[in-house]
């Protein structure tokens, strides 16, 4: 079986620490793995199965020794070190947006579109959180029933931006239980008990740019005939990202059967007994690979309609686990 030098870059960020960790429980035959990071941080060391492992700095010669490298260092680094990657026979599965809409960079949730994989020239996308989820419970229910329209509403944890929100939630909730007048930093307004419809910048449409992300990844991924509406809410929630989903379909659907269909889905769980309280919540995501499915029922106002409740972690699934499968699948079709 052939052994794979997996390269990590960006690997002291929040989601590169997942990357190592979920790498480290892999199906890849992983033979040797390198650590890249700022120049700065050179030298630093990030842990990888119990070993500490001195971070390099990312050039075309220290990735040539790399089969695959997996990468969370944002837009722009990936614009400068996927192509010098590519170009020195080492295929970036990126974390990124850089390449998500380039028509000539796959867009791959290994549930829904695996042979995408297929086509690409070195580089491979990984999609935004909120889409990963929605695409993964969806994509079962579309290749039974077609889905037509999809509104969703996201409920979006702050680990989604970085760091930086983490602290700014702890630190406002810290002060606003000891009386003190929080500071807003990261978000335009206070996080800390409330709800923000705005997550990135608006466009001239009126919707976000995460919002437009969920649109357009989902043409890309699952189908471009599908319509989706999204509303994207951060709220102060650490981890997990929840979404409520309203899809409409060209077929009748029965809800035992769509129930059945998700129980067998890949990557899917469900947990749907409202009766016992038994529903997917933010905290039941969290630190989990799956993708979690609840509150499935009939949409009593639209012909072939149906509601759902999403969760999942979006720093796994969403984004480290999401990339780590794309490069485990890439070596089971031949890619690497």
């Amino acid at each position: 079986m052939k052994e794979y030098c997996v390269g990590v870059i960006g690997a002291l960020g929040a989601v590169g620490e997942q990357m190592r960790d979920i790498l480290a429980e892999s199906s890849l035959n992983i033979g040797k793995v390198k650590m890249f990071e700022l120049p700065e941080l050179e030298g630093k060391t990030a842990e990888f199965a119990g070993e500490q492992i001195p971070c390099e700095v990312a050039t075309s010669e220290t990735l040539s020794e790399c089969d695959v490298a997996t990468m969370s260092a944002g837009a722009a680094a990936s614009e400068k070190l996927a192509p010098m990657a590519a170009d020195v026979g080492c295929v970036v599965v990126d974390n990124s947006s850089q390449w998500r809409l380039d028509p000539e960079i796959p867009l791959v949730v290994p549930e829904v579109n695996p042979q995408d994989l297929d086509w690409n020239e070195g580089i491979v996308a990984n999609p935004n959180c909120s889409t990963i989820q929605m695409v993964v419970a969806l994509q079962p229910l579309h290749k039974a029933y077609n889905i037509q329209r999809v509104v969703v509403s996201s409920y979006q944890a702050v680990s989604g931006s970085g760091v930086d929100a983490i602290d700014e939630l702890k630190h406002q909730v810290e002060d606003i239980v000891n009386g003190r007048k929080p500071s807003v930093g990261v978000y335009p307004k206070q996080i800390a008990f409330n709800a923000l419809p705005h997550i990135d910048v608006f466009r001239d449409n009126g919707y976000t740019k995460e919002e437009m992300k969920m649109v357009h990844e989902t043409h890309k991924i699952m189908d471009e005939n599908i319509e989706v509406c999204p509303t994207a809410v951060r709220v102060p929630v650490y981890r997990s990202h929840a979404e409520s989903i309203n899809v409409q379909t060209a077929s009748p659907m029965d809800v035992d059967e769509v129930r059945e269909i998700l129980s067998h889905a890949p990557g899917v769980v469900v947990m749907d007994n409202p009766e016992a309280n038994e529903y997917p919540t933010s905290l039941t995501g969290e630190g989990r690979n799956e993708v979690f499915v609840g509150r499935i029922r009939k949409d009593p106002t639209l012909a072939n309609g149906l509601n759902l409740w999403v969760v999942s972690d979006n720093l796994r699934k969403g984004a480290a686990l999401n990339t780590v499968q794309i490069a485990e699948t890439m070596a089971e079709r031949g890619l690497i």
